[in-house]
């Protein structure tokens, strides 16, 4: 049956959790502050090219959180306001908790929580209904990239702009955008299929607007391509896939 944990315990989990991760890891947080441990997890994790959702409330996510998580490449940020549950599950385990990802409530806190199982056989009915609630979740929540569109085709004029002094460190946040890299230079610039050229290699493109010329980056990963990249088909195929999971593209945007 479900295993109680207190704070030590769940914190000890989490982090089992999170390293005994396959394809699936979703952390699911109100608030989030990342100790050094699990930044460095997190990044592993990255650094072998398995996903990872995160879920928070947007107008708790601190801008140092923020530009942590625009680091990975592999990391999906999707926000939800109504949030309040913290929950942390890959494919084997849900951990159902008080705690929050914040480093002073594992340390700090009196928290209580609960570890399904997928493999013990009283927990399997538990589990399956837990993870349906996690993937409505997942499902139902905006991802930040979505939210920086909404922002940009709304605003009369950049944020950056305004001399507003009003302007919160929220509306700083939704700026960033994910990294891509620009096919003729190697450049980061903003991941945008429609545009990857940076701007000064897009003028120089738009001379003959040639959209088959062969560059020489793929967009997504930002790795040599050899010519088998270009304006019309900008990430190699090798990581078509990839691209499709982490930015929810479909194989009829390019």
């Amino acid at each position: 049956m479900a295993k109680f944990l207190n704070t030590k315990k769940a914190v000890s989990e989490i982090e089992d959790l999170i390293k005994e991760a396959g394809q699936t890891l979703i952390l699911i947080s109100p608030y989030l502050k990342f100790s050094n441990d699990f930044k460095e997890m997190l990044s592993y994790r990255n650094d072998k090219e398995k996903i990872t959702t995160v879920i928070c409330r947007e107008s708790k996510l601190k801008a140092d959180e923020m530009k942590f998580l625009e680091s990975l490449r592999f990391v999906i940020l999707k926000c939800k306001d109504e949030i309040h549950a913290k929950c942390y599950v890959n494919d084997d385990k849900i951990i159902i908790t008080s705690l929050n990802f914040y480093d002073f409530s594992m340390i700090n806190n009196k928290e209580m929580g609960v570890l399904i199982e997928k493999s013990n056989p009283h927990d399997q009915e538990l589990f399956e209904d837990a993870f349906k609630e996690v993937v409505y979740i997942n499902t139902t929540s905006k991802r930040f990239a979505d939210k920086i569109q909404d922002v940009q085709q709304s605003a009369p004029m950049p944020i950056e702009k305004r001399n507003d002094k009003t302007t919160s460190n929220k509306q700083e946040v939704k700026l960033h955008l994910p990294n891509g890299y620009c096919i003729r230079t190697g450049g980061k610039i903003p991941f945008n299929i429609d545009k990857p050229l940076s701007h000064d290699a897009y003028k120089a493109w738009s001379k003959y607007s040639d959209e088959d010329y062969p560059e020489k980056f793929c967009h997504f990963s930002g790795e040599p391509s050899n010519g088998e990249t270009s304006f019309a088909k900008p990430i190699l195929k090798k990581n078509w896939k990839k691209a499709k999971e982490i930015f929810q593209l479909t194989d009829s945007t390019i």
